[in-house]
């Protein structure tokens, strides 16, 4: 049976609708129309905003699992679930710089995980192909260059599970970054101590995104521009921020605001959600939350603990983004950065009946999927 959504705001694609009503059926939207149909099961959301799910590219665990130390079903529940709780609909489970055989494992994991639940997109593989020089908190001694044979599997066994790979462009053969290319995962510079001009070779060979902007990568200088600058100054590359207040200064992502505009958008890199798991030891990773943030034994990030939600609230607090655009920052900038602009994101017949509830300052929320 159909369901309305009456009397709500409506926040898509940087619109703000009143007195519109949202019709959904079998998960999907139907329309977004003025009227409410007499054979529709009313639900009143009583005054309150409504906006697409948020879409998470890098999200590491729930407020449980790790999914790079066990990349099985059971996290992947925990992953979903959590994310669900704090405002993601869409997610990519990320898998940080691990030995092949559990590459191929979380391949598997995926594949098999997506057959019965589309909230998980794909995988996020992160390294192991990066550069040590700017490893953060991943594992130095699993850090490899690739080979034919090893990013070969990769390609061959995950084009259906893994949807983004973040890579250090400077670690490839010429003919291992067209594999990589051309094998339809979309493909982001990220853990790279490429110089601006390099940089600016890689952006204009095809690769269109960054892995968290400022971090693990080579900074904005007035001699060497570095891959930040390379960044800025590129209209076609997109920037992923994580705005926690400790992986980048709120004026920094201030500056990148002005500059990449609909192109910076917004995703957790969460370790865990929550703020629930207080330490965690692994071979792939050692994170101990510290005042709020995770970080490992020498004193690194060891990614973030904000979900979302959060993100957005410190976009719109800290940053000065304007609501409307914070959610696209988290919706449909997200989906056109992954080129999924046609399938999420927004509140448009097609698109999955998948949403946020919210109040006016964002301090209250409910995520509703149907």
């Amino acid at each position: 049976m159909k369901k309305a959504l009456i009397n709500c705001t409506i926040y898509s694609k940087g619109q703000i609708i009143n007195d519109a009503t949202i019709i959904v059926k079998d998960g999907k939207i139907v329309a977004v129309q003025e009227d409410i149909p007499q054979d529709a099961n009313i639900i009143d959301l009583q005054g309150k905003n409504i906006a697409p799910g948020m879409i998470d590219i890098q999200i590491n665990g729930g407020e449980q699992f790790y999914f790079s130390e066990d990349p099985t079903a059971a996290a992947l529940q925990d992953i979903c679930h959590s994310s669900l709780q704090y405002g993601s609909t869409h997610i990519l489970p990320c898998l940080i710089s691990s030995p092949k055989e559990k590459i191929l494992q979380a391949i598997e994991t995926i594949k098999n995980y997506r057959a019965t639940n589309n909230s998980v997109i794909g995988m996020h593989l992160e390294g192991p192909f990066i550069n040590p020089d700017k490893k953060g908190a991943h594992n130095a001694a699993i850090i490899r260059q690739p080979t034919n044979n090893e990013l070969g599997e990769i390609i061959r066994y995950g084009k259906d599970a893994i949807k983004m790979i973040t890579i250090a462009p400077e670690m490839f053969t010429s003919d291992q970054l067209d594999m990589l290319l051309e094998s339809g995962i979309v493909v982001s510079a990220g853990h790279s101590n490429m110089n601006y001009e390099q940089a600016q070779f890689y952006f204009n060979k095809g690769i269109h995104l960054v892995t968290h902007l400022y971090n693990a990568m080579t900074q904005l200088g007035h001699r060497e521009p570095g891959i930040v600058g390379a960044v800025f100054n590129n209209d076609k590359v997109y920037a992923p921020i994580i705005l926690d207040g400790a992986h980048c200064h709120y004026a920094a992502a201030q500056i990148a605001y002005r500059i990449k505009k609909e192109k910076l958008f917004l995703l957790s890199d969460a370790a865990f959600l929550g703020r629930k798991k207080q330490s965690f030891d692994s071979p792939l990773l050692d994170a101990t939350l510290v005042e709020g943030f995770y970080r490992n034994k020498e004193g690194n990030l060891a990614g973030a603990a904000i979900s979302m939600i959060e993100a957005v609230q410190n976009a719109v607090n800290h940053v000065n983004i304007p609501l409307a655009e914070a959610i696209q920052m988290a919706t449909s900038y997200v989906a056109k950065a992954i080129g999924m602009e046609n399938e999420l994101g927004q509140i448009a017949p097609g698109y999955p009946a998948s949403f946020i509830c919210f109040n006016d300052d964002f301090s209250a929320s409910k995520t509703m999927v149907f």
